[in-house]
């Protein structure tokens, strides 16, 4: 067993890589989807708001543990001020949003046989930032008059944590049942007209990387959410630190960088920076500028 100095250095490094390589690769995602025009899509849009939680979450983490946890041998932090508590609440609302968002992309990809998505996009956005809100300010106010302690950052088997774990756990599930029901409609070799993309290859790509991401943010989640918090302390702790900091890389490989559509764009840019720069004209280029990505809803 590695000493606790040690141990507690180990994570935080990991986990600081972790959370700065996803804030980098998470900036460059958000930028590329609303740089290019024809990337401007409902479902962009929501791949876009997934990617900003996980940036307020990066940034919350990197901010908290450098203005916060200045010795390298504590796991928490023992001040009792306003702007700790404020940190440590402003974390557990962007872990919040970024299960949310992760339920609304899985209600996005069963909502793509509907007729429109255009009345579901503000309902969406009030899913993803506005439910989380009520919870986090129900959790505040149980904190302050029944269990004002430290930083608040410790919740050790205390019943008030269900408030912002609950909901998490309840998104977990609803996902879970939405999983289920994307497989059945995948195994049901969907009629290309049924749905509204030209092309059912970007629905099945769409839904694999969502399908892909259901399971693996969610099922540790639930396995420590029902564990007794001092069991396993230190594997729970590698596990939401340091692969949890690795969690927005995943989301902007898998949305972003692996898109064919993205990557499309992204060749034609160089194509065209390529004819402008040195006065040649590459088929590529030139064909390219007659095509149209596919694209569902516009928002």
């Amino acid at each position: 067993m590695f000493p606790k100095e040690s141990y507690f250095t180990t994570v935080k490094r990991i986990y600081t890589v972790g959370y700065s390589t996803s804030l980098v690769a998470l900036v460059i995602a958000v930028a590329i989807l609303l740089r290019f025009r024809r990337l401007r899509c409902a479902r962009n849009h929501i791949h876009v708001q997934l990617f900003l939680s996980f940036i307020l979450k990066a940034v919350a983490v990197l901010i908290k543990d450098a203005a916060l946890f200045a010795s390298d041998d504590i796991d928490h932090c023992t001040l009792s001020t306003v702007a700790c508590k404020a940190s440590v609440v402003f974390c557990h609302y962007c872990v919040m949003t970024n299960f949310f968002w992760l339920l609304v992309e899985g209600l996005y990809l069963n909502t793509l046989l509907l007729s429109s998505l255009h009345h579901f996009l503000c309902s969406f956005v009030l899913l993803g930032w506005g439910v989380p809100v009520v919870f986090t300010i129900l959790w505040i106010v149980t904190r302050v008059y029944f269990e004002d302690t430290e930083c608040w950052d410790v919740n050790e088997d205390s019943p008030y944590w269900w408030i912002i774990k609950g909901p998490i756990v309840v998104s977990i599930g609803v996902n879970f049942v939405l999983f289920l029901n994307i497989i059945r409609i995948l195994g049901q070799k969907l009629n290309p007209r049924l749905i509204h993309f030209n092309n059912s290859s970007h629905y099945r790509r769409l839904a694999r990387a969502t399908l892909l991401l259901i399971p693996l943010f969610g099922t540790h989640y639930m396995v420590f959410s029902f564990l007794p918090d001092h069991v396993q302390v230190d594997v729970r702790l590698y596990v939401e630190l340091c692969f949890g900091s690795f969690q927005g890389l995943i989301v902007a490989v898998l949305y972003c960088f692996l898109n064919k559509e993205v990557q499309t764009e992204v060749r034609m840019r160089c194509l065209r920076w390529q004819e402008s720069s040195y006065g040649a004209v590459t088929p590529g280029a030139k064909g390219s500028q007659m095509d149209t990505p596919q694209m569902d809803t516009p928002f």
